[in-house]
């Protein structure tokens, strides 16, 4: 009896111990699986934190390019295809032909830089006084229209380099050019000015009459009319329009009044103005502006670009 109890203890005692045995093989292979787990769950972990960074880094170049790309009026010319150029009809400078195309030393000027970054030159007639308004608003990307670089012009606008000399002039009847020689006999005159023109400045400077008009082919017109006595404009304008052969044979210059130069202006902070300032002298070193000056008979007025 006593070793049938002893027997059947021991049988009870190698299941326990089997039992225990089992038990261990599978808590650690629970344990085992419980660390390759963990294992995976962290490598997981930081490769999605790897491609999240990689991508963040990502967006914030593409960011950092957009916002680059934002800044530079040069991209926004080119993503629009065009270049609009702000001007008034002056010759020699910006004035149509028999089939009331856009030509003039400006004109053809800009249509070459215009293809040179790869877009088109488109023109639009600006009220002179406006032209920083519409800059600013991005109704034009440029003035280009033999625009004189005053301090007020240079403190609102990036401003190229000067490209051509320039000077103030009286404009009067070819009848009474004779009395008109000296700036004292000037005083009593009546003299119409392009609004917001550096003619319309000096008229102010020296204390004269003056009526602003819209254009300075206006401020011909009102002497040719007899409805001002002199007009004060660009002394390349005068060449073009005034004395034999012109339009305007009745009417003649007589004195200058300042010197200047002129320049082309865009966005406060426009790129636009560098890359015409290397345009510039690329055309000068081979010629090209030169030989656009000399198709308006401006080349004497041209400023060396080296």
């Amino acid at each position: 009896m006593k070793k049938k109890v002893l027997a059947m203890t021991l049988t009870a005692m190698m299941g326990v111990s089997l039992l225990a045995g089992c038990g261990s093989a599978s808590s650690s292979a629970a344990a085992s699986g419980s660390a390759s787990a963990a294992e995976e769950t962290s490598a997981a972990s930081t490769a999605a934190s790897t491609t999240s960074e990689a991508g963040s880094s990502a967006t914030d170049e593409a960011s950092a390019t957009s916002t680059a790309s934002a800044d530079s009026d040069l991209a926004y010319v080119q993503g629009q295809g065009k270049l609009v150029v702000g001007i008034t009809d002056f010759e020699p400078m910006d004035y149509k032909d028999e089939n009331g195309n856009w030509i003039g030393f400006d004109a053809d000027l800009a249509k070459a830089f215009a293809e040179s970054i790869g877009v088109e030159a488109e023109f639009v007639e600006i009220d002179w006084d406006n032209k920083i308004l519409e800059l600013d608003g991005k109704t034009i990307d440029c003035v280009w229209n033999g625009m004189t670089l005053t301090d007020e012009v240079k403190s609102s606008m990036s401003c190229t380099n000067a490209y051509l000399n320039n000077a103030q002039i009286v404009v009067v009847p070819a009848d009474k050019a004779e009395q008109y020689q000296t700036e004292d006999s000037l005083k009593d005159l009546n003299f119409a000015v392009e609004a917001g023109s550096a003619g319309e400045a000096v008229a102010t400077e020296k204390g004269f009459n003056a009526t602003p008009v819209k254009a300075q082919s206006d401020a011909l017109m009102e002497v040719a009319a007899g409805t001002s006595d002199a007009a004060i404009i660009d002394s390349l304008m005068a060449a073009a329009m005034v004395g034999e052969g012109t339009g305007y044979e009745n009417l003649t210059y007589t004195i200058g009044l300042s010197t200047e130069e002129y320049g082309v202006g865009f966005r406060q902070g426009s790129d636009l103005a560098d890359a015409l300032n290397d345009f510039l002298k690329t055309s000068s070193a081979d010629g090209t502006l030169e030989k656009i000056a000399e198709t308006y008979g401006v080349q004497a007025a041209l400023v060396d670009q080296q």
